[in-house]
């Protein structure tokens, strides 16, 4: 039995197992990857020539986290490797955590005293006509293959949404030799309220700040249009895109009659992120509503612990704020979890208390780009017409989600739309669709978006071989 088990290999997972290893504990890690670095710090293969990491300004110390991770002895790394459950025994009066796995080393449950979700966070999905179509891709997709395989998603390229990581995305798409024909930002320009707000961001992420003023500055000089206040409305073309509509839209995000089409071969989505909760919320831990932080993020205390004993959470799980704060609190976890086993080198309580004033610094970054940049959800579901798609895997329409709450007067909930209509219950269990049939529903029964819930979430929480259930008694 480990110690403690590690779900995500990011920075918020890297740290966490990098602390609690340190204080004496053992540690396995458990990613889907073949290599550490999450999303953020994603490595190319071994094989590859140039497959040393090579971090973005403001983020010099991810080499450091990912060598003393990989070369670390009281940490073993299961990579290839999907966690898609968490079980517990309930005859004990001692927490017993086990961890349902499936991976070239280990099938079955793994036993742990005490668990970490660290599991990042996926691109925000928004449904529209034609966002099915190949060819539209979002910014966490694009940039993984340029980081990975070192492939350009397209030649030709449109990116639209709100999220600064498009501006990221579309400068290293130049500087591949890509064309990005339009770079489209449904906000507009920060105000002066929300400059002074943002100082306190300054401290401690200059860097960071700078690289993103240059890259928009080498986009401005390279001819590429940047616009503001303008949405995509719309994705055309018989087999894969051809074009692309953008309209202009209000503060609100009200879409306006200023519409136009633009010739592409790929659009690039970046609307923002939702933390991936489907293990915490299958586990029980409590979940809160913050729409900026991400919409449905896992509650804990501060010492990082869920409200499901035992069970632990870092990362974007706890609100989408970037590897700053990602690795603060998986070292504020690591930390907590050594105390509480009584680690052989458990950190002295100033130890603790600097790692969670690292915490509250990195928050002050997170939470001005939170704030600024918070999608305005209601309009985004208004993108979707009564034949688009909202649910790919099951191929559920608005029109579909639209007819059962029209027939059924007592639905209320995003929950009970998916038994209703089955959108959800897909292989990607709702994390294509959640939001928007949310977003339906709350504009249908106009109560407020928590208010509608959240799909619920049952082993597996991800597809794996039927085989690797038959282990689980093994």
């Amino acid at each position: 039995m480990y110690d403690l088990a590690v779900i995500g290999a990011g920075p918020a997972g890297m740290a966490a197992a990098v602390s609690a290893a340190d204080s004496g504990l053992a540690v396995v890690v458990i990613d889907e990857q073949t290599r550490a670095g999450g999303q953020i710090f994603r490595q190319p293969p071994v094989e590859f020539t140039d497959a040393k990491l090579k971090p973005t300004a403001g983020y010099g110390w991810a080499t450091e986290l990912i060598t003393r991770f990989e070369t670390h002895t009281s940490i073993k790394h299961l990579a290839s490797t999907t966690a898609y459950g968490i079980l517990r025994d309930r005859d004990q009066d001692e927490i017993s955590l086990k961890l349902a796995v499936s991976g070239p080393e280990f099938n079955g449950a793994l036993p742990a005293r005490r668990l970490l979700i660290a599991t990042g966070a996926y691109d925000l999905p928004v449904a529209f006509p034609g966002w099915t179509l190949p060819g539209v891709m979002t910014a966490g997709a694009v940039q993984s293959l340029l980081k990975s395989q070192r492939v350009l998603a397209g030649d030709d390229l449109v990116l639209a949404g709100s999220h600064p990581l498009l501006v990221i995305v579309a400068d290293q798409l130049v500087a591949k030799g890509a064309r990005v024909a339009e770079l489209a930002f449904a906000r507009g320009i920060p105000t002066p309220r929300e400059l002074v707000a943002a100082r306190r961001a300054v401290p401690g992420h200059a860097d960071l700040l700078a690289e993103s003023a240059l890259a928009v500055a080498r986009l401005v000089a390279r001819g590429v249009k940047i616009s503001t206040r303008t949405i995509v409305t719309g994705a055309f073309g018989d087999r894969c895109v051809e074009s692309v509509e953008l309209a202009k839209v209000d503060r609100n995000w009200k879409v306006s009659t200023q519409r136009r089409r633009l010739a592409t071969s790929t659009l690039v989505l970046g609307y923002g992120f939702s933390p991936s909760t489907e293990l915490a919320r299958q586990a029980n831990c409590d979940m809160v509503w913050n729409s900026p932080k991400g919409g449905w993020v896992v509650a804990h205390d501060s010492r990082m612990e869920t409200s499901a004993p035992g069970i632990f959470v870092a990362g974007e799980p706890t609100g989408v704020g970037g590897a700053d704060q990602a690795r603060a609190e998986g070292a504020l976890a690591g930390l907590a979890i050594a105390r509480e086993l009584s680690a052989p080198d458990a950190p002295s309580d100033k130890a603790f208390a600097q790692a969670q004033d690292n915490v509250g610094r990195a928050e002050n970054f997170s939470s001005v780009v939170q704030t600024m940049f918070e999608p305005k959800r209601d309009a985004m579901t208004t993108l979707a017409t009564p034949e688009t798609t909202i649910c790919r895997c099951e191929l559920v329409t608005r029109a579909v989600v639209q007819t059962t709450l029209d027939d059924n007067p007592f639905i209320s909930t995003a929950s009970a739309v998916k038994l209703q209509c089955r959108s959800g219950m897909g292989p990607c269990q709702g994390r294509y669709c959640e939001g928007t049939v949310s977003g339906i529903v709350s504009a249908e029964r106009e109560v407020p978006l928590p208010e509608t819930g959240y799909f619920t979430a049952h082993l597996p929480v991800k597809p794996v071989p039927v085989q690797s259930l038959t282990w689980l008694d093994s």
